[in-house]
């Protein structure tokens, strides 16, 4: 192999792994959608709480469907310009009587989520 070929292929290689390099140069918005919820709102929620007291704590949840107006969706999707891409989801479950008696997703209960409200 000659010098010049192996010149050529050494900037071929340089040139192909730099286009990482590249992209990273290339500014990219953060995209944030949903409701943005941190672990100390949920923390105040509790068992037995109405829909409007809830609402109040957290905002309009994401979703709401039409066959199951009982559970209410609270979801934030967050894609940084260049990294991977986040979802936190919360599901809130409320009975009959429109009090809430069920938490689950990607946020923990809070510590008092069990006692009843005064």
């Amino acid at each position: 192999m000659s010098w010049k070929n192996l010149a050529a292929v050494t900037l071929a290689v340089s040139l192909l792994g730099g286009c990482s390099v590249v992209e990273r140069l290339v500014y990219r918005i953060d995209i944030n959608q949903g409701n943005y919820l941190e672990q100390k709102d949920i923390d105040t929620l509790r068992y037995g709480m109405n829909k409007e007291q809830v609402q109040y704590v957290l905002g309009s949840p994401m979703l709401v469907e039409p066959e199951y107006p009982n559970t209410w969706y609270y979801v934030y999707y967050h894609k940084p310009g260049h990294d991977p891409v986040q979802q936190k989801n919360l599901i809130l479950k409320f009975n009959d009587q429109n009090q809430l008696v069920s938490l689950d997703g990607d946020y923990q209960r809070g510590p008092n989520f069990t006692s009843q409200i005064n």
